[in-house]
């Protein structure tokens, strides 16, 4: 290869040396080349503008700091000096921090006092703040307690929300004084973390701090502050929660034991005690809040299992939780507690009770149950450990117990009636055998009322009545392998069911878009968030519920009555859920108005006495039913989506297609976008476009087109007058041939049918032909209408064409024109320069003249001179 390269530069420099010409033409270009390209960076370079300096993001009177050249050196001296300090990241250009800079600055007019607000311009490129960080969105804001931080805020940016959480930075510890404070501050739902320090010995005891920077930690981890951290000085208030110890933490939990923290098998530190504390909280009520753009959150706690979406007003600047949020956080309290004992108790000795229970079959009744349970009181058990011996029969003794009611009260405290019978089926000094006999009636809400009137009548949870005994059995309900407290239905109940809800809450304020699409009302008022904070009891709270199952792919809306609570509406929803068979009414999405839909449902037959008929009526979901199930007309619908290319293709046929069966008021034409729509799970198609037939009188026996024939006029004709329902319904109708025998009425009544389908195809085809004759009037005028334009086309070219030779004509003149004044003036040159030149010539000839008529004159004086001086 090298012998190769070196043979062609030999030949290369040969060729030069006997051709020099050619080696000074390479040079020359190539010197060109390098020049070219010289001057084409150089000017390239002048095309970028320089960016211009930054401004100022935040108005000058503002209690904000603006280092618009992000200053990062000015933010750690601003930051040392302050006790808490708020660092707000933006970039100029980002809509989001300009929507969040009204908010900062509302928030920093009331906590400029205490907090240290900056902003720090983190996207001019010349700034020390984007050399050092690298931000993926803006705003970000950081808060720095002290020494701790930074503390990321990850909530949305509104003034309420940014100034809650500053607050709680501000004051992440609850001074409890007291054992009432200490006990109201146990009360809530939330998880509550207690920590016991002495300030006798020092003014700080050691542990102290890590304990603030553990709440400050909790506060990293959620914005809400949804764990509260208190602290206790007094021995006395320490020993409610049975705490003893110097720099104890403790952790209270209500539905299990509450634990205290293992300083022996963990590291006391910030980071521990908190994680720590978020491994064993118990948390039955989640705050959500979707961020807003394309985020996995809903979907990564979707897929957990059914979800309860409670929508509810939201202040997060107020000092004690709404009503609502009370109302619903005791339901999820009181679902989640299946066990009866009392493992939050403000000391440390409690007894650990469990029961299992099973309801009889008991058919000889329909509004009575039998409940069986087994109680254990044994305190060394814990609620895993414990199971359930007794073997469930439908024994006559079982039944027995439920007749005979003893006076004998139970000892143990159950969620059982005081009127239950006790017996004992064998010895044991720890077990006892309880039975009872309770009501069971149905609970429905708004939801259900519109379900079928025999759904009324299926047992479901225990009604929260008191229960009553029964003298008679009572028959099958759904099994309840735990007791329910006080006979609401609702507690336990998690326990109880395979489909184990969790509780969700969002603000509605926030999340309203979303609460829309789950099926809330659209026309929402921007002051619901006022009009809710205001009602006392409930009942006109601007709330919304669904339960989603996205498994299942339903869910289920709450609809109020406006008569009932939000806390016995809210309870019947959730055992309705948790019933055997569901009785809710799965959502459809695209559904409208509630009574646009119970209007259409009460008229049917809108669309038959509508003077002016569509051609191809468009169903939404609240329209499908009452349309496609008429009795009174063969329905042939058409499923499409918008996205759908094929069902955009077959358009035009189905378009024929209603216009020849637009004279026939028993077919009607009608389709539906499954895209938008959502339909009942048996009217639904595996794929579009698809095309189904509801004959009349017989809708139940809905007919598909088939797939492997072709989607044209003529089939599509042939489908429907093969499985109409007037040719089957022509047999049941009561007429005079009736008399005739029965293979003769049978064969009357197909020739009636055969008449009068060929009575719509002659109808059909007097349409055709006035379409056709329409048609060809049309054509014949349009042909006539090509005849005078190509007419007068032809004009116009003849026109064009002498246009153009007139056009060449004058060209021809005006050159020979030019021509002739290019001569005249060639020669006015010549001429001006001959003149010229005669002119220099005469002046020449002149000047020698007078020269010759002055030498004699000149001669004679010189004459004189001569002589005179001779003289």
């Amino acid at each position: 290869m090298l012998r190769r390269v070196r043979q062609s530069l030999r030949q290369v420099l040969f060729l030069m040396a006997r051709r020099p010409d050619l080696l000074c033409g390479a040079i020359v270009l190539g010197v060109l080349l390098i020049l070219a390209v010289k001057f084409t960076c150089s000017r390239a370079k002048n095309v970028v503008a320089a960016a211009r300096p930054p401004v100022r993001f935040f108005s000058a009177e503002a209690p904000v700091v603006d280092l618009y050249f992000g200053q990062l050196d000015q933010v750690e001296r601003l930051r040392s000096v302050a006790e808490v300090s708020l660092i707000f990241f933006y970039a100029p250009w980002c809509s989001h921090s300009m929507a969040a800079r009204q908010e900062v600055q509302q928030v920093a007019k009331k906590l400029a006092k205490q907090v240290q607000f900056v902003a720090v311009n983190c996207w001019w490129s010349q700034g020390k703040c984007r050399r050092q960080n690298r931000f993926y969105q803006y705003p970000i804001i950081h808060l720095f307690y002290r020494r701790f931080g930074p503390i990321e805020y990850k909530g949305p940016f509104v003034a309420a929300y940014v100034e809650s959480f500053i607050l709680k930075v501000i004051t992440p510890l609850t001074y409890l004084p007291s054992r009432a404070q200490l006990e109201e501050f146990l009360s809530y739902h939330e998880p509550r973390v207690v920590g016991f320090f002495q300030f006798n010995s020092s003014p700080q005891p050691p542990g102290y701090v890590t304990y603030l920077s553990s709440a400050l930690q909790a506060l990293r981890r959620d914005f809400r502050g949804v764990v509260r951290f208190g602290v206790v000085t007094n021995k006395q208030v320490a020993e409610a929660i049975s705490v003893r110890e110097d720099e104890t933490v403790y952790l209270h939990r209500r539905l299990n034991s509450s634990l205290i923290f293992p300083r022996r098998e963990r590291n006391f530190t910030s980071e521990a005690i908190c994680s720590w504390v978020f491994e064993h909280r118990e948390a039955v009520l989640h705050w959500l809040q979707p961020p807003g753009t394309k985020s996995r959150l809903l979907e990564h706690e979707l897929t957990k299992g059914p979800a309860l979406l409670m929508f509810l007003p939201h202040n997060p600047l107020g000092s004690q939780p709404s009503i609502l949020l009370q109302q619903v956080a005791d339901i999820a309290v009181r679902y989640h507690s299946c066990d009866n004992s009392n493992h939050s108790g403000l000391d440390n000795t409690f007894t650990s009770h469990s029961l299992c229970c099973q309801s009889l079959i008991l058919p000889e009744s329909s509004t009575s149950v039998c409940e069986v349970c087994l109680s254990s009181s044994r305190p060394s058990l814990t609620t895993s450990s414990i199971l359930c011996p007794l073997a469930f029969r439908e024994d006559v003794s079982f039944r027995d117990c439920c007749l005979h009611q003893l006076p004998s009260p139970i000892s143990v405290k159950t969620a059982i009636s005081t009127s239950c019978s006790t017996f004992l089926d064998s010895y044991s000094p720890f077990t006892q055998y309880s039975a009872c006999c309770r009501k069971v009636e149905p609970q429905l809400n708004e939801s259900q009322a519109k379900e079928e009137p025999h759904l009324q009548t299926v047992p479901l949870t225990p009604p929260p009545s008191s229960p009553s005994p029964s003298p008679s059995s009572s028959s099958v309900n759904p099994p309840s392998p735990a007791p329910q407290q006080e006979g609401d239905g609702i507690t336990g109940l998690r326990c109880q069911t395979n489909r184990t809800l969790r509780f969700y809450v969002l603000d509605l304020d926030l999340n309203w878009p979303l609460a829309v699409r789950l099926g809330a009302s659209s026309n929402r008022s921007s002051s619901l968030h006022h009009e809710a904070g205001a009602q006392g009891d409930g009942s006109g709270d601007k709330s919304f519920a669904a339960i989603v199952n996205l498994k299942d792919e339903v869910h289920y809306v709450l609809h109020r009555n406006p008569a009932a609570t939000l806390t016995e509406s809210l309870e019947a929803f959730i055992r309705n859920f948790s019933a055997p068979y569901i009785l809710l009414q799965r959502h459809l999405v695209g559904q409208e108005d509630g009574k646009r839909g119970e209007d259409e449902a009460k008229r049917p037959d809108e669309h038959q006495r509508s003077p002016s008929r569509l051609l191809i009526t468009e169903l939404s979901t609240s329209s499908f039913l009452p349309y496609v199930m008429d009795v009174q007309k063969d329905v042939v619908l058409f499923y499409y989506t918008q996205w759908c290319g094929f069902c955009s293709v077959l358009n035009h046929i189905i378009i024929q297609l209603a216009r020849l069966l637009q004279g026939n008021s028993t077919i009607t034409v009608a389709r539906v976008n499954v895209a938008r729509n959502d339909l009942p799970w048996e009217f639904m198609v595996d794929h579009v476009p698809s095309i189904l037939l509801f004959p009349k009188h017989r809708k139940h026996l809905s007919v598909k087109f088939p797939d492997d024939l072709p989607i044209t006029l003529p089939n599509l004709l042939r489908f429907i007058l093969q499985h109409s329902g007037s040719v089957h319904h022509a047999t049941d109708k009561p007429s005079a041939e009736a008399e005739l025998p029965g293979s003769g009425a049978i064969l009357h009544a197909e020739f009636r049918a055969l008449q009068r389908e060929v009575q719509t195809l002659h109808d059909a085809r007097e349409r055709l032909s006035q379409q056709l004759a329409q048609l060809w009037r049309d054509n014949r005028r349009l042909t006539f209408d090509a005849r005078s334009l190509e007419a007068e086309n032809a004009e116009l070219q003849r026109e064009r064409r002498s246009l153009e030779a007139q056009h060449r004509e004058k060209s021809r003149q005006l050159g020979e024109a030019v021509r002739r004044l290019q001569e005249l003036a060639d020669t006015s040159e010549s001429l001006l320069n001959e003149n010229a030149l005669l002119r220099v010539l005469l002046r020449a000839l002149k000047d020698r003249t007078e020269a010759r008529g002055q030498e004699p004159e000149r001669k004679e004086e010189e004459q004189q001179k001569r002589s005179h001086m001779a003289s």
